[in-house]
């Protein structure tokens, strides 16, 4: 006899896979649901993200790749905690990491 199960949220189907020891055999699925119900979900948020897009994408950096772009904007997001970082000691470990033919120092 097949069971049926009527579920209509994340939350009720994470807990039906809770409750019906299923966490094992859909591992993949659990984990999504669960990154998508811990995912903090607002407007502001993304409001914020293409704001500092506009201000770190300028004419000048139009060409730049993704990567170099996200890195920008995370700066940019979290400026209040970059503010805080010593840039020298950021020079000194990549000074340390590898012999450059001009040298930073």
């Amino acid at each position: 006899m097949k069971q049926e199960f009527q579920v209509y949220t994340l939350v009720e189907l994470c807990q039906l896979f809770t409750k019906s020891g299923r966490l094992n055999v859909y591992v993949m699925l659990t984990r999504l649901i669960r990154l998508v119900l811990t995912l903090p979900v607002s407007t502001a948020t993304t409001e914020q993200a293409f704001s500092a897009m506009k201000h770190v994408k300028t004419a000048l950096r139009n060409k730049m790749g993704d990567d170099l772009l996200g890195d920008f904007m995370m700066l940019y997001i979290e400026r209040d905690f970059v503010k805080d970082i010593d840039m020298d000691s950021i020079i000194d470990e990549f000074y340390v990491l590898k012999s450059r033919r001009a040298q930073l120092k």
